[in-house]
């Protein structure tokens, strides 16, 4: 089953990417995507759930 990836806002909270997606990245619940994205160096969240 392949899961939609649907476009998030970058101040959407971890803790929401995980539950949605499944993954989990290792990170404080209540940090931002964007912040994540930023300091992991990935330009989108399709890329990371690609190589995350």
């Amino acid at each position: 089953m392949k899961t939609t990836i649907r476009r998030k806002r970058a101040d959407t909270k971890m803790q929401t990417i995980e539950k949605t997606y499944g993954k989990d990245f290792g990170v404080r619940s209540d940090m931002k995507l964007g912040s994540y994205l930023k300091k992991a160096g990935y330009p989108s969240l399709s890329k990371l759930l690609q190589n995350g």
